[in-house]
């Protein structure tokens, strides 16, 4: 094949709407079907504007991912986020904004900031468990949920219980719904559909929502300014940081970088830790090997000693290998001519790594249908081989907490309970918003409350 040419369809206008509402409700069929048959480097459609590319080439996301600050402009093409996130959200800053605010956000999510999340992980954790009842089936993701939200609220804002917790509680779980479900998720997808008719059409509703969550964010923001009280939490963090011109973060960006962190932080890892349990329970001999590795743990253990296990870490890896949460990193638009594996892209073409694609691909991961921990545990892969957090100067920024938290909840719930799936029915993912998750069914029951209780994080 000349390369100077890229395979792909070239459907007429009618078929490019049908093909896009195809890819809303089922994008992993669309994927796979398309790099069946066109490959690992294929346009959407031939013949439009902007030009949409697909990559899943290793080498090829290397050399995206390792290009030169200024090669591409990643902001343009997350407009889509705009209405949920806010202008001066870091995923949708570029340049010099961008990387500013990047400075800004990363020392709450590494080093001894993270130990110090550990007791809030556990005992949050531990609060929604307990409520849980042997032979009673329970939604395993309203839990997760539940517990990745609380403790979001808990380290971004430090907030653990009272009326502003309980408030934004609600209404954020309230606020994901409204774009949740694949119809839902076309008021992003649509623009035109973003039409405010009041409190009872769907875009109004997620604009009264976002209404009520910015004014008790703001009224927070407030509040710790006036306070000026230094704590762990990461609003308390933002407060203090400081950029090289000795600037403080305005309230606008502090209320969009604090949303993007709620939403980014929150149905990501719930949905990681959902498919996690359903893994671990339909492969028998997966469940064993955890279970005797979490079984050598001593009473007293350190989060850091849970979060060293190997094969925990496994499971977590493969769980986020097989079904990406992000089926794409974030696209890449090209900003000046650009040569990738002999490809010629002029400007305006848009590039998108594809995670779910390059995490199926047999060369990297035989048999890569078959869940499989111990992929992680033979061979250690590159990040433009396994890339669940995105990569380059995009990669996500919460990638260490959302592994420190996924580990640390496994941990106390499979040390404490054995879980069994309410049926043997095949999950399967469906479309989540702009992610894809475990599809909503899935209960789970306790069959019975393990004699070794949780390790005691201390």
């Amino acid at each position: 094949m000349d390369n100077q040419i890229l395979d792909g369809p070239s459907p007429s206008f009618i078929q490019r709407r049908i093909n896009m509402l195809r890819w809303i409700f089922n994008p992993l069929a669309i994927l796979e079907k398309r790099y069946q048959q066109y490959g690992d480097v294929y346009v959407v459609a031939k013949n439009v504007t902007p030009l949409v590319v697909y990559i899943s080439n290793p080498e090829a996301l290397q050399q995206i991912f390792s290009a030169p600050a200024g090669t591409f402009d990643s902001s343009g093409a997350n407009r889509i986020l705009l209405p949920l996130l806010g202008d001066h959200s870091l995923i949708l800053l570029d340049g010099v904004a961008h990387q500013r605010q990047r400075k800004l956000l990363m020392p709450p999510f590494h080093g001894d900031r993270l130990k110090a999340y550990g007791e809030i992980i556990r005992d949050i954790t531990q609060q929604v468990i307990s409520r849980w009842e042997v032979g009673k089936p329970f939604n395993v993701r309203a839990s997760m949920q539940e517990i990745s939200l609380r403790v979001i609220l808990s380290a971004v804002f430090g907030l653990h219980q009272g009326d502003r917790f309980e408030e934004l509680r609600k209404l954020l779980t309230r606020l994901l719904d409204a774009v949740s479900s694949p119809m839902s998720s076309m008021l992003l997808f649509f623009p035109s559909l973003q039409k405010d008719w009041g409190v009872w059409s769907p875009w109004g509703r997620f604009l009264n929502l976002r209404s009520q969550i910015d004014q008790l964010i703001y009224a927070e923001i407030t509040a710790r300014r006036a306070a000026d009280v230094h704590s762990d939490d990461i609003l308390s963090l933002l407060l203090q940081a400081r950029d090289e011109n000795g600037q403080p973060m305005t309230d606008r960006e502090l209320r969009d970088e604090l949303v993007t962190l709620l939403f980014a932080g929150h149905e990501t890892t719930a949905s990681a830790l959902s498919w996690a349990l359903y893994w671990i329970d339909n492969l028998p001999e997966v469940r064993e090997k955890l279970l005797q590795e979490l079984d050598t743990l001593p009473p007293n253990a350190h989060p850091s000693a849970v979060v060293r296990l190997l094969y925990l870490n496994a499971v977590c890896c493969e769980t986020l290998r097989i079904y990406p949460i992000a089926i794409n990193t974030f696209p890449r638009v090209v900003r000046s001519p650009i040569e990738i594996m002999g490809y010629h892209f002029e400007p305006g073409t848009l590039l998108l790594p594809s995670v779910y694609l390059t995490h199926h691909r047999e060369d990297l991961y035989p048999d890569p249908k078959r869940f499989k921990p111990e992929r992680f545990l033979e061979r250690q892969f590159s990040p433009y081989e396994y890339l669940p957090f995105g990569g380059g100067n995009r990669r996500c920024i919460g990638l260490a907490f959302a592994q420190f938290e996924m580990k640390l909840v496994l941990a106390t719930i499979l040390t404490q309970y054995d879980l069994q799936l309410a049926t043997k029915t095949p999950i399967k993912p469906t479309r989540r918003g702009l992610t894809v998750a475990p599809s909503g069914n899935l209960r789970m029951v306790v069959k019975q409350v393990r004699t070794q209780k949780s390790p005691a994080l201390v």
